[in-house]
């Protein structure tokens, strides 16, 4: 791969020795992790999408769930001390994160946000994740994750 087709997340991947898998996919607009899973043939229960909320703090929040799974709002708020988190505006998402909406990746965003995965990523050596930019998906080993965000893990799901 040639250097200027690296992402910011895997360049930080990298820099940590943190070793990954790049799977890239044809892309032109955002469409939704269980069609990216199945573009990149990806396993949906290992696949992972990035969401930013924002507590009543006024602090940001990333939180790593299934593709196929929603938030729990009030046990997302409980994992990071916050009363409530809402999801950010869809326009906000490049100001706060860096990314865009559909690349948006738990690495690499403009600042270190508190990070929770869901528990469930603990059920898997690897998961996938979004690479930083449309057409881009990571394979990434779950403890190089969490070291990389300075991430954690805990039950926000809705079940």
């Amino acid at each position: 791969m040639s250097k200027e087709a690296k992402s910011n997340a895997m360049r930080i991947l990298e820099r940590q020795k943190v070793p990954y898998e790049a799977i890239v996919y044809e892309c032109d607009e955002f469409i939704d992790g269980i069609h990216t899973a199945e573009k990149t043939g990806a396993p949906k229960e290992q696949s992972f999408k990035t969401l930013v909320m924002e507590g009543k703090s006024g602090n940001y929040y990333v939180f790593v769930v299934p593709i196929e799974k929603e938030v729990d709002r009030k046990a997302a708020a409980k994992a990071v001390g916050e009363k409530t988190v809402d999801m950010i505006p869809v326009k906000d998402i490049n100001k706060i994160t860096g990314y865009i909406r559909g690349g948006c990746s738990p690495i690499g965003m403009k600042k270190n946000y508190q990070t929770v995965f869901d528990q469930s990523a603990e059920n898997f050596s690897e998961i996938y994740v979004s690479g930083g930019r449309l057409g881009l998906t990571l394979k990434v080993p779950v403890e190089g994750l969490l070291k990389v965000t300075r991430g954690k893990t805990g039950d926000i799901t809705a079940k």
